[in-house]
């Protein structure tokens, strides 16, 4: 619908889509980043979980996004994708139904993907401003090294 009937929908479409893959592209820098200071060890594991949160849930949404335009790619990889869901003993397959809404994807499944794609990345920002807050309560949080830049001080009395 929205390449069609909305003027420039396809310009907001391909910028939706585009802008999100530069954003993980700069997730995966983040993360990089953390690894190469050791930034997931103490004192600053808080930040590192709260992080790989964020980047769990950043998977779900780019996968909701990816299912609503329902084509053939995106209704196997739903498919595929929450069957996964069935291997967990005892209750995956009905799991598995619950997420669908019945017992295949289809429009319920759809509108269940939608708004799931719209809220969740509130619960991001939400989590990003935890993450950035972890960070800053964190002595030394601008010095990745933990080095001491005492060398070059004079003292001011």
């Amino acid at each position: 619908h929205i390449m069609r009937d909305v003027n420039n929908g396809w310009l907001v479409r391909y910028l939706h889509a585009n802008t999100a893959s530069a954003f993980f592209f700069l997730v995966y820098l983040h993360i990089g980043r953390g690894l190469y200071y050791g930034s997931y060890k103490s004192p600053r594991r808080l930040t590192w979980t709260i992080g790989t949160i964020i980047f769990i849930i950043m998977m779900a949404t780019a996968f909701l996004g990816y299912v609503l335009p329902y084509g053939q790619m995106s209704l196997w990889g739903a498919t595929v994708i929450t069957n996964l869901m069935s291997a967990i003993p005892w209750i995956g397959q009905d799991i598995v139904e619950f997420i669908w809404g019945g017992f295949s994807v289809n429009n319920a499944t759809l509108n269940r993907f939608f708004s799931l794609h719209f809220l969740l990345p509130f619960i991001l920002a939400a989590l990003a401003l935890m993450h950035l807050i972890a960070f800053h309560d964190i002595v030394g949080s601008g010095n990745p090294l933990g080095l001491s830049g005492n060398y070059d001080r004079l003292p001011f009395a």
